[in-house]
């Protein structure tokens, strides 16, 4: 398996920590991790798209691995919004034009609101397991995707933040336990993942995230224009392709149902028998088959971006 150059990048507000596959590529693909998780949950993905061509960037989310704030005063904010719009500053320092863009759990909200914010923003979106529209709190939720998030209401008590501020390791442990069928990972691969929540701001901004996106945390104000534009959800103008595991925990498939409507341009949705919460993981050559198809299929030889 290739083995990525890590290197970091100065945003308005962030250096952010990331991996780089295949620098010499003809195009360039941005893979987002979701929570709780890193960039290395992308090695054999990003390592098939390197192999197929693409240069492969994996950025490290705020609160996340080496990610820092450039000022102690900057809002260790969590909301949606926020998380689109790191990802835009961060395209932006690297000087890249319409990248491919793919995002898991909290990076498939990453990277469609980043079109959402910006038109244009990529060639293709590809989201993982977090279906688009899913960002507004008043939002139906079925019983059984509100049992499923339990975990959402729990960090909304006293005693989940207890949990989140002091066994942060033991808490993420018990979504990778129980979001997909048994056996998709072993105690070095967690533990190796585990060591980017050791980042100071990783509790702060988990909280704040599960917080405020069921109205239950205020904003901060520098994020009020971006969240009102991504609420209600934006009709997006970008080829957009969902992949989700048929037996995710966390996400029922039925979350991802029903999308079409929210896109302008060719929308299509995959289910993957027998595969859970983390796809790239679980079934990684299936994921590289289903984006290069889906790309090729739009005209990924492009200029290099």
């Amino acid at each position: 398996m290739l083995t990525p150059h890590t290197l970091t990048v100065r945003t308005p507000t962030l250096e952010v920590e990331y991996l780089e596959w295949n620098p010499g590529g003809s195009r360039t693909a941005v893979l987002v991790h979701g929570w709780p998780d890193a960039p290395r949950t992308w090695d054999a993905v990003a390592a098939g798209l390197a192999q197929a061509g693409l240069r492969v960037v994996a950025p490290a989310l705020r609160g996340v691995a080496g990610t820092r704030f450039l000022s102690p005063s900057t809002p260790r904010s969590g909301q949606l919004a926020v998380l689109g719009r790191d990802l835009l500053d961060f395209i932006d320092a690297l000087g890249l034009v319409q990248p491919v863009l793919v995002g898991h759990d909290w990076g498939a909200r990453a990277v469609a609101n980043a079109c959402g914010l910006r038109e244009n923003a990529g060639s293709h979106l590809v989201m993982l397991a977090v279906g688009y529209g899913t960002n507004d709190p008043h939002q139906h939720l079925s019983y059984q995707q509100a049992r499923n998030y339990w975990y959402h209401w729990y960090m909304n008590t006293p005693r989940g933040e207890q949990a989140v501020r002091t066994d942060a390791k033991g808490f993420a442990r018990t979504m990778w336990d129980t979001w997909s069928p048994p056996g998709w990972f072993d105690d070095a691969d967690f533990d190796a993942t585990a060591r980017a929540f050791e980042n100071p701001d990783w509790a702060d901004i988990v909280l704040h995230s599960y917080r405020h996106r069921w109205g239950h945390a205020q904003g901060y104000p520098d994020c009020a224009a971006d969240t009102a534009r991504l609420v209600p959800t934006p009709r997006l103008a970008v080829p957009t392709l969902m992949l989700h595991g048929g037996s995710d925990y966390c996400n029922h498939p039925d979350t991802s149902l029903g999308k079409e409507h929210f896109f302008s341009d060719r929308y299509e949705r995959v289910v993957l028998d027998g595969v859970g919460h983390f796809p790239q993981k679980e079934r990684p050559q299936h994921v590289v088959s289903e984006i290069v198809r889906f790309c090729v299929a739009e005209g990924m030889a492009a200029p290099r971006s």
